[in-house]
């Protein structure tokens, strides 16, 4: 048996719902249009990250201010971003965390994973009741095992998760009566809100032998009033317009936006593909996520936010860059007096640096995506 931190693979009838899956293929789940990787592209630029591809001075990020949970949200939706993809989305009176990260580090252990940039702004057990725990994969950075191990004394939670990581939650102590498994375009529903499954173009696995034993996917939360999508962590598919067509328009959509490269260009979205994927989802304002806390990839660690912000102004999308640890409303007021927090650093334009997603899986042929800003700094 894998050490606890490897998770569990499934078996019996978990095994048997997963074989059922129109994602299933030949032993392990699949993408309809698989990601390609340069191998030797992605060593070769390993040697050349960026000197401040993470921060070269401890960050300062405030403290939560806890109180603000005890009064819902007055617009009836609130997001608050505790760093890479680790999210409380309160919507329409249901409390939704997405995952969510307080652990010491992306990895097995101290030698064998990356450390955050700084700790959790608020510690878990004062962000107050969650109805939900939403999962997008299980790779280090998306499914932290001390973290789900600490929730498992938590008896009115759900955890709702792709098909599969329902083995890895329960080896860690979660109740089978408290998971939801689900394949693309499935939902469960958790208080006011619809909780739906939405396709990505990713891959998952937590040990580097067995890969793809569990599903991937993004989520899509509908309330009575507000409706707010989570990209997970994908690169660019044409199903990113259905998304939009079944299941938007959308307030808020967190998109992820960072730790990408061209040696592997759909893995992820980027940050101007996040803002195409905000507009195909029919979002009505993007927020970037999957930055910010850890250094995955040799990009500087705040070229995502700057990448975005520049896309979305030169396309007139509305945007919102998150404080850690800050609960926010976005409304018009907050979206307009946004400031800058984090520092000014170098950083590489598109055409510095372009993401050009394959089509099929085939280098050859490329995604034609031009981006709005293709010179120097706005």
């Amino acid at each position: 048996m894998r050490s606890a931190p490897f998770g569990a693979s499934a078996s019996g009838d978990r095994l048997a719902r997963m074989e059922q899956s129109p994602q299933w293929h030949d032993g392990e789940f699949s993408n309809p249009q698989p990601p390609w990787v340069s191998l030797r592209d992605g060593v070769t630029g390993s040697f050349g990250s960026s000197d401040t591809s993470s921060p070269n001075h401890p960050l300062k990020v405030p403290a939560t201010d806890t109180r603000l949970f005890d009064d819902p949200p007055a617009t009836g939706l609130r997001t608050t971003w505790f760093g890479h993809s680790s999210l409380l989305v309160e919507i329409d009176g249901t409390r939704v965390l997405i995952d969510p990260f307080w652990g010491k580090q992306a990895g097995p252990s101290g030698l064998f994973g990356t450390k955050p940039f700084y700790p959790a702004p608020a510690a878990l057990s004062d962000i107050g009741p969650v109805d939900a725990v939403l999962i997008s994969h299980d790779h280090w950075d998306h499914l932290d095992q001390p973290t789900v191990s600490a929730m498992a004394g938590w008896p009115d939670t759900t955890f709702v998760v792709p098909l599969g990581i329902g083995a890895h939650l329960e080896r860690w102590g979660i109740r089978s009566n408290r998971i939801r498994e689900l394949d693309w375009w499935q939902s469960a529903t958790i208080g006011s809100v619809e909780l739906t499954s939405t396709p990505t173009r990713h891959h998952s696995g937590r040990d580097p032998l067995r890969s793809n034993e569990t599903l991937w996917s993004g989520w899509a939360l509908r309330g009575p009033l507000h409706r707010v999508w989570y990209s997970g962590d994908t690169g660019y598919f044409p199903d990113l317009e259905q998304i939009g067509k079944r299941l938007g328009p959308f307030d808020v959509t967190l998109v992820e936006s960072g730790q990408y490269d061209a040696a592997w260009p759909d893995n992820h979205l980027g940050p101007e593909l996040a803002v195409h994927a905000n507009a195909l989802v029919g979002g009505r304002l993007v927020v970037p996520v999957h930055w910010g806390l850890f250094s995955l990839a040799p990009h500087s660690w705040t070229e995502p936010v700057e990448r975005l912000r520049a896309e979305a102004q030169c396309r007139g999308q509305r945007y919102l860059v998150l404080v850690p640890g800050m609960p926010t409303e976005p409304t018009p007021d907050v979206v307009a007096a946004q400031q800058q927090w984090w520092p000014v650093l170098p950083w590489r334009t598109a055409a510095q640096a372009p993401l050009n997603p394959t089509a099929n899986g085939n280098p050859d042929q490329r995604v034609n995506i031009v981006p709005c800003v293709v010179g120097g700094h706005p």
